[in-house]
């Protein structure tokens, strides 16, 4: 039986809330009461659920769905204060209609989860699969790979409305992320595979350090990685479901870090710096 367990925000939040918990694995099968008294960490104190939060369920026969499958998280405002919602889900849908904080949908590995406004840094960090998608902004590091590792975003899709900050994609070796608006620094660093297509502009350094993996600008690149050397062109691109139309400039890098590498750059023709 499917169910929908509605979250409401209580007024402000000062210390950031730590809420792992906000998975559709813990709460499925648990009753309204059950959910309330989950466990979320501010600062050093583990507090329950429902100091931050009221919870109702809709449907389910009052409890959450049978199976995370089955479960449908609603988050009715605005929680930019609150981390890691949905981290390490499989299942299930998360639904937040506000902005959210950081690291949501980190490591997560199936289901979905939508903002209806903005996200923090670490949105999908090293997610394994699922499908994250963003209304609005994003913060740095969206797919990218934890202080100290070498990999980020490994598969599922990441799709952003606006704007994102700096080093989206870093160590990305699988999946797909989109960005409707602009990039800032360091796109796809470090990158060895997957897909990052960029419907506007890049700042600088997109690619660098990228061994594989491939990486489209539709809008234009302000300064350009030293280390990628231009081998053709095509016209109107095709990846994965996206048909790109115009005429791209197509280049190989990075140089600077591997005397052969397969990482794939297309900036539209035009969108070069003098």
């Amino acid at each position: 039986m499917t169910s929908e367990v509605w979250l409401r925000p209580k007024g402000d939040v000062g210390i950031m809330v730590e809420a792992e918990s906000i998975t559709p694995e813990s709460l499925s099968g648990k009753t309204t009461e059950q959910i309330e008294a989950l466990s979320v960490m501010q600062g050093p104190m583990k507090l329950n659920l429902s100091e931050f939060f009221d919870v109702e369920v809709r449907g389910g026969g009052g409890g959450g769905g049978a199976n995370p499958e089955q479960t449908t998280i609603v988050i009715d405002g605005d929680v930019t204060r609150v981390k890691r919602i949905g981290q390490g889900m499989k299942e299930g849908s998360i639904e937040i209609l506000g902005s959210t904080g950081m690291h949501v949908g980190s490591e997560m590995e199936g289901g979905i989860i939508h903002v209806k406004g903005d996200v923090g840094s670490w949105a999908g960090m090293e997610m394994k699969g699922g499908l994250i998608r963003v209304d609005g902004n994003a913060g740095d590091h969206v797919g990218c790979a934890y202080r100290g590792s070498w990999y980020g975003m490994s598969g599922g899709a990441i799709q952003i409305g606006g704007n994102v900050k700096s080093q989206l994609g870093g160590g990305m070796s699988g999946g797909m992320i989109t960005v409707g608006g602009n990039v800032e620094n360091f796109c796809g660093i470090r990158q060895n595979n997957g897909l990052i297509l960029v419907k506007g502009w890049a700042t600088r350094g997109i690619g660098a350090e990228m061994i594989g993996g491939t990486i489209a600008v539709c809008g234009g690149v302000q300064q350009f990685s030293p280390g990628f050397v231009e081998v053709g062109s095509m016209r109107d691109l095709q990846l994965n479901e996206s048909l790109l139309e115009g005429k791209f400039t197509k280049f190989a890098g990075d140089y600077a870090i591997s005397k052969n590498p397969k990482g794939v750059l297309y900036i539209l023709e035009g969108g070069m710096p003098d």
